[in-house]
């Protein structure tokens, strides 16, 4: 927890006798998109795998405005549906121990992407498998400035629309909040899907609350 510093005076001459008042959490900006992305960091999919696909979108404020200077974050299962990931795929300098990136054989489960000045972010990946109860899906996380705490949504697949009735949480909401989940397929792009995230206004994405 961060302070300001205030003083006072004290009768008789004393010195002034600092305290500490609290301040909110600082506003998470810009920085983050130079301090966290590394190289390749949507590069999930192992490098010339037949399946992978591409899962990209904008990042879009409450006025409806491109947030250039976000980071986001991708989760997700195997297509199998194993969320182990692959510790250690991430290969380092050995001068200065800086990122080099993936080491493109490993599926990893995890992206780290910044968007560009136009607000669009891309990740290369394989589509997750269903776990049980649950349609297939991306966890994602987003950071962007103004916001005091990060944002969890999820990226559903729109082919998959018979687990979509068996899915709690797309269950749980009506048909205009239901699709701010599920993204797009492109018909000029196969393997390509649309996925815009919006913070606020209209058709504002669904977040999930953890507690």
């Amino acid at each position: 927890m961060h302070g300001t510093h205030t003083s006072a005076h004290t009768p008789g001459g004393a010195s002034p006798q600092p305290s500490l008042q609290p301040t909110p959490s600082h506003t998470v900006g810009p920085f983050y998109g130079y301090a966290l992305p590394f190289p390749g960091g949507g590069d999930v999919a192992p490098t010339g795998h037949g399946e992978t696909v591409t899962v990209h979108g904008h990042v879009y404020d409450g006025s409806g405005a491109p947030v250039p200077d976000a980071l986001i974050e991708l989760w997700q299962a195997a297509p199998d549906g194993d969320l182990g990931g692959a510790p250690g795929s991430m290969r380092r300098d050995p001068v200065d121990g800086g990122h080099l990136g993936r080491n493109g054989v490993d599926f990893t489960g995890f992206a780290r992407v910044p968007t560009d000045a136009d607000g669009h972010w891309a990740a290369r990946t394989l589509k997750p498998g269903a776990r049980p109860g649950h349609a297939p899906y991306i966890s994602v996380c987003v950071f962007a400035r103004g916001l005091l705490h990060h944002l969890f949504t999820r990226v559903y697949f729109p082919e998959d629309t018979r687990a979509h009735a068996e899915d709690p949480l797309l269950a749980s909401l009506d048909a205009g909040r239901r699709e701010t989940l599920v993204a797009t397929a492109e018909r000029a792009a196969t393997g390509s899907y649309r996925f815009d995230i919006r913070l606020q206004g209209e058709k504002e994405t669904v977040f999930l609350d953890f507690h």
